[in-house]
C-alpha cells in the first residue's frame, strides 16, 4: 500500500449490462419506462392510502411505507443508470458508490422487515380477530415501523463501515448497473474474511429470521382459514392474504436468484437477476396490491374524481 494508507481508487466506472451504444440505448428506454412505471405506481398507492380515511388501517398504513421504501429504493439506482447510459462519462466517485451501497443495502432490509410486519398484521387479522383493533394499535404500528428502520439503517451502516476498510487496486470498472455488495468485494485485493462473516451472520438474522417468522404466520393463516366454515368467508380471507404472498414470492424469489450462491461464481449472467429486484418487484408491487383491491379503487377514484365518486 501507499502512503495514503491505502490504494483505493477514488472512483469506480459503472459499465452496466452492456457496452455497445445500440443496447444501451434500447436499454435507456426500457429502465426509463420502467422507473416511471414504479414512481407513478408507487406515489398513487401512497396518495390513495394517504386521502382516504377509509384506508387508515395498519395494513394499509404498511403498504403505503413499503411503497415508500419501494419508491426511495429505485431512485437510489436507476437516475443514475439512465445517466450512465446516455453519457460517455461513466464514472461514479468512490464516496458516492459507497452512499449508494448504503441505502441499497438497507431499503432491502426495510423491505423485508415491513414484508414481515405485514404478514404479523394478516396474522392477526385472521387468526384474532376479535384482538385486531387492540392488538395492532397505533402505537404498536408506529413501534414496529420504528424498529424496521432501525435495524435497516443498522444493517446498511454495519456492511457500509466495513467496506470502507476494503482496499481496490487494478480494475475499477464495474461490469453492473450499480454499485453493489458482492461485486465491490469481488474488486477488492485486501482480505474480506471479515466482510464475509458479517455479511453472512447480519444477513441470517436480518432476512432468514423475518422470512422464518412469515413461514409460520402464513401456516398458522391457512388452518384458521381451513377451520372457517363458509366458503365465501374463506375466500375473503385468502384474498386478504393473496397480495402479500404474491409480493413476498417475488420479493424472495429475485433476491435468491441473486444471493442464494458462493460469491466467487458472481457473475455477469447475475445482471438480469438483480435487475428483477432492483427493478421489477418494485415496480410490480403496486400493481398486485391494487389489482383486485376494490378499497385501492375506490380511493383513487374519489382522489381523482372527487367526494361524488362512488367506487
Amino acid at each position: 500500500m501507499d502512503g495514503s494508507n491505502h490504494s483505493r481508487v477514488s472512483e469506480f466506472l459503472l459499465l452496466g449490462l452492456s457496452e455497445s451504444p445500440e443496447h444501451q440505448r434500447v436499454l435507456f428506454w426500457m429502465f426509463l419506462s420502467m422507473y416511471l412505471v414504479t414512481v407513478v405506481g408507487n406515489v398513487l398507492i401512497i396518495l390513495a392510502i394517504g386521502s382516504d380515511s377509509r384506508l387508515h388501517t395498519p395494513m394499509y398504513f404498511f403498504l403505503a411505507n413499503l411503497s415508500f421504501t419501494d419508491l426511495f429504493f429505485v431512485t437510489n439506482t436507476i437516475p443514475k443508470m439512465l445517466v450512465n447510459l446516455q453519457s460517455q462519462n461513466k464514472a461514479i466517485s468512490y464516496a458516492g458508490c459507497l452512499t449508494q451501497l448504503y441505502f441499497l443495502v438497507s431499503l432491502v432490509a426495510l423491505d423485508n422487515l415491513i414484508l414481515a410486519t405485514m404478514a404479523y398484521d394478516r396474522y392477526v387479522a385472521i387468526c384474532r380477530p376479535l384482538h385486531y383493533t387492540t392488538a395492532m394499535s397505533p402505537r404498536l404500528c408506529i413501534s414496529l415501523l420504528t424498529l424496521c428502520w432501525a435495524l435497516s439503517v443498522l444493517y446498511g451502516l454495519i456492511h457500509t463501515l466495513l467496506m470502507t476498510s476494503v482496499t481496490f487496486c487494478g480494475s475499477r470498472k464495474i461490469h453492473y448497473i450499480f454499485c453493489e455488495m458482492y461485486v465491490l468485494l469481488r474488486l477488492a485485493c485486501s482480505n474480506t474474511q471479515i466482510n464475509h462473516a458479517v455479511l453472512i451472520a447480519t444477513g441470517s438474522f436480518i432476512f432468514l429470521t423475518p422470512f422464518g417468522f412469515m413461514v409460520m404466520s402464513y401456516v398458522w393463516i391457512v388452518r384458521a382459514i381451513f377451520q372457517i366454515p363458509s366458503a365465501s368467508s374463506k375466500y375473503k380471507a385468502f384474498s386478504t392474504c393473496a397480495s402479500h404472498l404474491a409480493v413476498v414470492s417475488l420479493f424472495y424469489g429475485t433476491l435468491c436468484m441473486v444471493y442464494l450462491k458462493p460469491l466467487d461464481t458472481y457473475s455477469m449472467q447475475d445482471s438480469v437477476a438483480t435487475v428483477m429486484y432492483a427493478m421489477v418487484t418494485p415496480m410490480m408491487n403496486p400493481f398486485i396490491y391494487s389489482l383486485r383491491n376494490k378499497d385501492i379503487h375506490g380511493a383513487l377514484g374519489r382522489f381523482f374524481l372527487g367526494k361524488s365518486f362512488r367506487g
